[in-house]
């Protein structure tokens, strides 16, 4: 059985064209904070940068909460790119690095006063 080059042509345009649909719909990224005894975890959008942070919260005679810091100062959308997170190895660390995958840029994000804060970022 063999097959024609316009079959081989059209399963590799749809094979390319769900590799596309699932790159589409992961827009974002999540990792933990390196501080061991802290339970946020961070996202990032990896095409805007955008960062926010929850974490969960004991409630008292209930299950708890989740809470959530949205995007404050410097953590909201940056120049369109390509992001990503990277924590750093300090066990004593609450903040993570967002990093710039094309411009090689880096900033270091934290939460502050209630809001997901990030530092300029620099190389």
């Amino acid at each position: 059985m063999s097959t024609s080059p316009g079959r081989l042509l059209a399963l590799a345009a749809g094979g390319w064209l769900a590799l596309v649909g699932a790159a589409q719909a992961a827009p974002f990224e999540f990792a933990p904070a390196p501080q061991t005894d802290l339970n946020r975890v961070y996202r990032i959008d990896k095409a805007t940068g955008e960062v926010a942070a929850c974490q969960f919260q004991l409630k008292e005679g209930g299950v708890g909460v989740t809470v959530c810091f949205p995007p404050g100062e410097g953590a909201g959308p940056q120049a369109p790119s390509d992001y990503s997170l990277m924590p750093s190895r300090h066990e004593r660390e609450g903040g993570i690095f967002r990093v710039n995958i094309r411009t090689g840029e880096m900033s270091i994000c934290y939460v502050f006063d209630d809001k997901t804060v990030c530092t300029a970022q620099a190389k």
